[in-house]
């Protein structure tokens, strides 16, 4: 039960991404997607702008700036988080989206379903 749940939140990611870009408004496209994750524009992304991006949230929602998601900055219910657990886990994420391990996304590895 608990796999299948760490499954549908991850393979949430891209679309999260897609349709809720932190700060701006819905990547319309998958280039537009990749676009906001690559940083350098060289067509692909690697674990640091991966972690950057998805962490543009957590910074929004961190008001203290203290590093850590605590109630009042997180939904009812919600357990505490710090920024490093929460880069950890990214990290993680990133190495099993890189589906031939040479330590980039391309778009295809980006908006495909979670791995493993």
């Amino acid at each position: 039960m608990r796999r299948s749940v760490i499954v549908a939140m991850a393979s949430g990611v891209a679309m999260t991404a897609l349709h809720a870009a932190p700060g701006a408004d819905y990547a319309r496209s998958p280039a537009e997607l990749m676009a906001r994750f690559d940083g350098d524009g060289d067509g692909r992304v690697i674990e640091a702008e991966y972690v950057a991006y998805l962490s543009l949230g957590f910074r929004a929602r961190d008001v203290d700036g203290d590093g850590v998601l605590q109630a009042g900055e997180l939904p009812p219910d919600s357990r505490p988080i710090t920024k490093a657990a929460n880069e950890g886990r990214l990290r993680r994420q990133f190495a099993r989206q890189d589906g031939n391990g040479d330590g980039a996304l391309d778009a295809g590895e980006l908006l495909a379903p979670p791995r493993g």
